[in-house]
């Protein structure tokens, strides 16, 4: 069985993109899933599964757009993985709650990354690895520049965010 970290893009606790935890764990479970357990109200859940992670992101998101309604992204990874993202922060000399970590759900084009790394942010930061980026966002993130939205935009992928605690978190739960 594989332990995956499900990570919904644009979950909110109310409107369009509403997603209840209680219902999508039922849902998952009675789909097959194993273990499924979710954490806080924005699409983040951790599962187990034969599956590969493309297989679970496809059936995740069917379930959900089937019987919940949402168009979401759905970005599925290992523990290890997302370990792995969160171990390569750059920004390691600042207060780590200004630090905000976007998982992509394909790689973006390189031609894309110059470009936008060219773009200068001051006073905020982002470095692009091949599978995140990496915001370091000192002021609110409400009037940032940078956001998933944007990096979404310029970069020509789908993606979704998480703060450094919520990543902390879902891989303690990966190993639980």
């Amino acid at each position: 069985m594989n332990t995956y970290i499900v990570l919904l893009r644009g979950v909110m606790p109310t409107g369009k993109n509403k997603v209840p935890m209680a219902q999508l764990r039922e849902m998952l479970s009675g789909a097959g899933f194993a273990d499924v357990r979710t954490y806080i109200q924005s699409g983040n859940v951790v599962l187990r599964t034969e599956l590969s992670a493309e297989e679970a992101e496809n059936r995740v998101y069917e379930l959900i757009r089937a019987h919940i309604g949402p168009d979401l992204t759905v970005v599925a990874k290992t523990g290890n993985q997302l370990e792995s993202i969160h171990r390569a922060n750059p920004f390691t000399d600042v207060d780590i709650s200004r630090v905000f970590y976007t998982m992509f759900a394909q790689k973006p084009p390189a031609d894309k990354v110059q470009e936008f790394l060219n773009l200068d942010f001051s006073p905020e930061q982002v470095v692009v690895a091949e599978d995140a980026a990496y915001m370091y966002i000192p002021g609110n993130a409400a009037r940032s520049v940078l956001s998933n939205n944007f990096l979404e935009k310029k970069l020509g992928v789908s993606a979704t965010t998480r703060n450094d605690n919520t990543m902390r978190k879902l891989i303690e739960m990966s190993r639980a």
